[in-house]
């Protein structure tokens, strides 16, 4: 039975932005490296993960009801933004004056 001198390699997929793509191909001409794969791979062995801490906003998942005219309308934006209904939502919430705004007072 042959052994294999190398791991197995598995490939992964994750989202990032443009201006991360742009980088990666920045570093891989700037170092003379082959693939993204060698970008990313030489990224995680010199990045130090054990003194990476998180920044994290404590969630809390919550139900609320909604007619069918908002649902549609917040899928629709949801479709045509590429966002999920929970960031529109939460846009929609960070707008939101906490007080309304004042009348001018009647005569």
């Amino acid at each position: 039975m042959a052994t294999r001198s190398r791991s197995a390699s598995a490939p992964l997929t994750f989202d990032l932005p443009l201006a991360f793509v742009d980088r990666i191909e920045a570093c891989r001409r700037g170092r003379g490296l082959k693939s993204v794969s060698d970008v990313i791979r030489l990224a995680i062995d010199e990045y130090n993960f054990e003194h990476y801490r998180p920044s994290r906003d404590d969630h809390r998942q919550i139900s609320v009801r909604i007619g069918a005219r908002q649902r549609a309308m917040l899928k629709r934006f949801a479709r045509k933004k590429h966002a999920s209904v929970g960031e529109l939502l939460r846009l929609a919430l960070e707008s939101l004056p906490v007080r309304p705004a004042s009348r001018k007072p009647r005569r």
